[in-house]
C-alpha cells in the first residue's frame, strides 16, 4: 500500500512545462501569453487526517477533497488529480461537455482503486477542475462534482460562486467520485477579462468561515499571496477540523 500511495502522489505533482519557438526571439518585442498566477494552500485540520490535494499548472487549477469517512481519504483525493493531470484537460476539445470526460475518468480510477483494494472500500472524492481557454474570448471552463465551490472574482466586481453544494447543511456530499452510482458533473464557462481571479476551495473554507466572510475577504484588489494569508489568519484562529484548502487564480495576459 505504501508504495502505491506514494507512486500516486508523485504523480500529483506538476510541474509546468511553457515551451516556446525554437531560435532568438526578437530583442524587444513583448512576448504575450494568457495563463493563470495562482497561489494555494491547505490549512491542515485539528483532526490530523489528511483529505485534500490540489493541483496548479499554466492553464489549469484543480483541487479534491477525499473526505473523513475513509481511512485513506487522501489517496482518493490523490487519485482524482492523477487522473485529470494524465488526461491534460488544457489541451482537449473546448466544449464544457469536454471536461465530464476527465471527470468521469478521475470516478473510474477512484472506483477502480476501491474495487481493487477491500481495505479501502469507502474511497470517494469530490473534485472542482477549471480550464483556461485563451484566444479573442478569454474564458474559464469548469468542472464540479461534491460539496467544494468556485467562485469568480471580476476585477471591480463582487465574488460570486460559479457553482452549487452538492450537498444538506454541510452534510456529507450527494455526488462524489469514486461512488457505485453514475456521475453527473456541473460543468460550466465565464468569460474572463486580465485581472479577473478565480478562487477554489473545498468545503472545510466556508463550513469554517461562513459564506458571508469568505465573500468579505474576497473582495478586493489583494495580490493573491495577500489574500492567501488573510483568509489564513482567519482559519488559524478558528480552527477548522477538517482540511481546509484554498487556491487563487488570476487571469493575466503579460
Amino acid at each position: 500500500m505504501t508504495l502505491f500511495v506514494i507512486s500516486i502522489l508523485i504523480g500529483c505533482l506538476s510541474v509546468m512545462n511553457v515551451q516556446g519557438r525554437r531560435g532568438k526571439w526578437p530583442q524587444g518585442m513583448p512576448v504575450t501569453r494568457p495563463r493563470l498566477v495562482a497561489v494555494g494552500g491547505t490549512f491542515e485540520g485539528s483532526r490530523g487526517r489528511p483529505s485534500d490535494a490540489y493541483v496548479i499548472q499554466e492553464r489549469l487549477v484543480a483541487t479534491a477533497d477525499g473526505g473523513t469517512g475513509a481511512e485513506a481519504a487522501h489517496v482518493a483525493a490523490a487519485l482524482a488529480l492523477a487522473a485529470v493531470i494524465a488526461g491534460r484537460p488544457q489541451h482537449g476539445g473546448t466544449r464544457e461537455q469536454d471536461l465530464d470526460d476527465y471527470v468521469q475518468a478521475a470516478h473510474r480510477a477512484v472506483r477502480n482503486a476501491a474495487l481493487r483494494n477491500p481495505a479501502v472500500p469507502g474511497l470517494a472524492s469530490t473534485l472542482d477542475l477549471i480550464v483556461l481557454d485563451g484566444g479573442e474570448s478569454p474564458r474559464l471552463r469548469f468542472a464540479h462534482v461534491g460539496n467544494g465551490s468556485i467562485w469568480h472574482c471580476p476585477r471591480g466586481g463582487t465574488p460570486a460562486p460559479l457553482t452549487t453544494s452538492h450537498s444538506f447543511d454541510d452534510g456529507p456530499p450527494l455526488r462524489a467520485l469514486g461512488r457505485p452510482s453514475a456521475l453527473n458533473a456541473e460543468v460550466g464557462s465565464v468569460a474572463v477579462r486580465p485581472g479577473d481571479r478565480v478562487v477554489m476551495m473545498t468545503d472545510g473554507v466556508v463550513q469554517a468561515l461562513g459564506v458571508k466572510r469568505v465573500t468579505e475577504l474576497l473582495t478586493g484588489t489583494a495580490s493573491p499571496v495577500a489574500c492567501l494569508d488573510r483568509l489564513y489568519d482567519e482559519l488559524a484562529a478558528v480552527e477548522p477540523k477538517e482540511d481546509a484548502t484554498v487556491v487563487i487564480a488570476d487571469f493575466v495576459t503579460v
